[in-house]
């Protein structure tokens, strides 16, 4: 014992004149920065490429996180899906509007995909910007791409909440979290995003051709400066028939990825979300066919009874179950789920030319000049061709924006809601079947964003 006394003291003794001698002091701590996740402070000041690129990496992470819950509840309220989820009744009763669910209420019951996680990508992209305008690692032209990407990002983020919010508005400008900016209208949303996209095509279009970092395989072809403004504008496209300027969407499709050539092959250019195993994520809406589960996204019959006999996209995406699967608050199985996946680890795709197709045949028949009705007929006959179906003859605009919303529905469908958000773009709300509940408009402002007006205001 005298001996270990002994020992530590002489330790002590040996450690003091140690930091006598060279000034240190135990209670200055020098920072450290996790390279894994670089604080605000860490990045903004010179940040290296490789921090450049792990933003960039981390961006990609984020931009996928609304994926699952927009699908499901989005499709949902267009009766798209149903989301037979056991785990919670309120993933029928408050989704489909049962009971005493008359209109979504503040902090609507798991909605948080489609308000607070878009907004995280925004704040990364935003963390990104910041970093190459405060950094000496790149040249403009360099920091033009990533201000590029960082940009049209953040505007195809945008959209999901203001899908989801709509007439209430979203704030746009959240670059600093204690002071943000106002609400904003649909309308002034929408211009402020269009705004947004033509100011990353600009910056785009001033950087070198070959991109300073790397993207995922989700971009595949796309990876490249010239890529980048194409997916750009493919997002103004969609966005602009959001804010009904069919005019600019035709002008944004000229500059896009759009391709009038039928084939499932060509249907299917575009770009994707990608997932993996661990550390990674998976493939937050693949379910192992005809597996035993009450935990399950499943196709809404009305796609089903409403489809064209032949349609391959019936075929290609809903798998006919042997048990179809029930669910104690919906008086009716489900026979069909999703078959567009082959493993838990497939990628999923955001934007694609059959879009960009539809698009193209809507924004022609809305501006109805010259040959637009004969060739937004063609448009969508090229889909319909791709997937096996006879022609149609279409004379009118109101027949052919039938057409394409038909046409949208078996697209796109479970593709991030676009058949609610349709219904409702053409007033059409009352045609989506509501049984066994009600078909919302709109989801309610979220409780903190109301106590922050409150208090600031």
């Amino acid at each position: 014992m005298l001996k270990t006394k002994h020992y530590l003291t002489t330790i002590s003794i040996v450690l003091l004149s140690f930091l006598m001698a060279t000034g240190c002091d135990l209670l200055d701590v020098e920072e450290v920065i996790d390279p894994n996740n670089p604080s605000s402070a860490g990045v903004l000041n010179d940040a290296t490429r490789g921090e450049l690129q792990n933003m960039v990496t981390g961006l990609e992470s984020r931009h996928r996180g609304y994926v699952a819950n927009t699908t499901q509840l989005f499709g949902s309220f267009g009766r798209e899906t149903w989301n037979f989820f056991a785990s919670d009744p309120r993933f029928t009763i408050d989704w489909l509007g049962q009971e005493t669910i008359t209109e979504p209420y503040p902090n609507f019951f798991s909605s948080g995909g489609t308000y607070n996680t878009p907004y995280q990508a925004i704040k990364q992209a935003n963390l990104l910007i910041g970093a190459v305008e405060n950094t000496t690692t790149v040249t403009e032209a360099e920091a033009n791409a990533y201000l590029g990407l960082a940009k049209t990002i953040k505007a195809f983020q945008y959209l999901i909440p203001l899908n989801g919010q709509y007439q209430n508005g979203i704030r746009i400008d959240v670059a600093d979290p204690l002071n943000p900016g106002p609400f904003l209208s649909y309308d002034d949303a929408l211009d402020e995003i269009l705004a947004l996209l033509d100011e990353a095509y600009n910056d785009l279009g001033n950087a070198p051709a070959d991109l300073p970092f790397n993207l995922t395989d989700g971009f595949g072809e796309f990876e490249s400066t010239d890529g980048l403004r194409q997916v750009n504008r493919a997002i103004k496209a969609r966005a602009s028939i959001y804010a009904e300027d069919f005019t600019g969407a035709l002008d944004a499709l000229d500059d896009s990825f759009m391709d009038l050539t039928a084939g499932e092959e060509s249907m299917n250019r575009g770009v994707a979300h990608v997932y993996g195993n661990p550390p990674d994520s998976f493939n937050p809406l693949f379910y192992p066919l005809d597996a035993n589960t009450n935990q399950i996204m499943v196709v809404h019959p009305s796609m089903i009874e409403d489809a064209e006999a032949g349609d391959l996209r019936v075929e290609n995406k809903f798998f006919e179950r042997t048990t179809p699967v029930s669910n104690s608050n919906v008086p009716e199985d489900a026979e069909y789920q999703d078959a567009r996946f082959e493993s838990n680890t497939s990628p999923i795709p955001y934007l694609r030319n059959e879009e960009l197709i539809l698009i193209y045949a809507e924004a022609l028949a809305q501006r109805g000049q010259g040959t637009d009705f004969v060739d937004a007929t063609a448009a969508i006959n090229l889909i319909r061709e791709t997937w096996d179906l006879t022609p149609v003859a279409l004379a009118t605009s109101d027949e052919i924006i039938d057409q394409v919303l038909f046409e949208r529905r078996y697209s796109l469908w479970a593709e991030g809601g676009h058949r609610w958000i349709d219904a409702r773009r053409y007033d059409r709300l009352d045609e989506i079947p509501n049984r066994y509940g009600r078909v919302f408009t709109q989801l309610a402002r979220p409780t903190s964003e109301t106590n922050w007006e409150n208090q600031n205001n």
